[in-house]
């Protein structure tokens, strides 16, 4: 995902730094490169280490983002770009809704309810049991008979 530049110009002032006095290490990655890396990841849904090589490396963008998620850039960014939105007439704030049925359990949850099966630990054993239980396995065990 790439920012336009009308969208950069409304962030770019949270990311300006001023120059180190010592002027040791090296200089920082541009700040816009690493917002488009963090801004793919989170829109593509995909693990740091899957992040395009078109972006800066995912260690330099996982570091900011978790930097910036601390000190509340994050949060001014998306409110930002909210705002931005919102005055082109692109966000109606009357249109959301809050939706949970993806929300996991929490501890203490109704007790009477089974586990989910992917969590649910297996033994090797059940593991064999369901590999001669398949399709596949009961057609070719039917030829050995």
């Amino acid at each position: 995902m790439k920012l336009m530049n009308e969208q950069w110009a409304v962030l770019a002032p949270l990311f300006e730094l001023p120059p180190r006095e010592d002027r040791r290490g090296r200089p920082p990655l541009p700040a816009r490169e690493v917002l488009d890396g963090i801004l793919w990841i989170l829109k593509a849904g995909a693990r740091w280490q899957d992040l395009p090589e078109q972006y800066p490396t995912y260690q330099s963008c996982h570091r900011r983002f978790q930097a910036w998620v601390k000190d509340g850039t994050l949060r001014q960014v998306l409110e930002r770009l909210a705002t931005d939105l919102h005055e082109r007439g692109g966000l109606d704030i009357r249109e959301t809704f809050i939706d949970g049925t993806f929300s996991s359990a929490r501890k203490g949850a109704f007790a009477l309810a089974k586990p989910s099966v992917a969590r649910a630990p297996r033994s090797w054993q059940l593991q064999t049991v369901m590999v001669y239980l398949s399709p596949y396995a009961l057609k070719v065990l039917r030829r050995m008979k």
